[in-house]
């Protein structure tokens, strides 16, 4: 299937960054199942140490302070704001919000849910 310049500029990237809409050979656009999942989540954690995609976050405790946040990296040690695919750092996400991101992490992915935050993810 032929693609214009702006579904080349967006489909899979040799270099292994981040790209936006990733097709597969038939041109069928890729989605998250969140085939995996990690509970109970209280205080930063690696995820995923190798790349994936993140499917779905749930609060399950609105955070009282810190960061809820979600990063492009494979080590709690890597995360900051120039990797976090969302992060809230003020007004945080009220129990029972549920983030569909579906977005492909190039390296892994780390969930922090801020102090006193409970979060549930769904990933591949």
């Amino acid at each position: 299937m032929p693609q214009g310049p702006l579904a080349a500029a967006t489909s899979v990237n040799p270099s292994g960054k981040f790209v936006l809409n990733q097709t597969d050979a038939s041109g069928n656009l890729l989605t998250g199942a969140g085939s995996a999942n990690k509970l109970n989540i209280t205080a930063i954690n690696a995820v995923k140490a190798t790349p994936g995609r993140i499917c779905k976050v749930t609060v399950i405790a609105a955070a009282t302070a810190g960061n809820f946040a979600v990063y492009d990296v494979a080590t709690t040690g890597a995360a900051a704001t120039a990797n976090a695919i969302i992060k809230y750092t003020a007004s945080w996400p009220a129990v029972g919000t549920v983030f569909n991101l579906d977005f492909p992490c190039a390296a892994g992915i780390v969930v922090d849910p801020g102090t006193g935050g409970q979060v549930a993810v769904s990933f591949d």
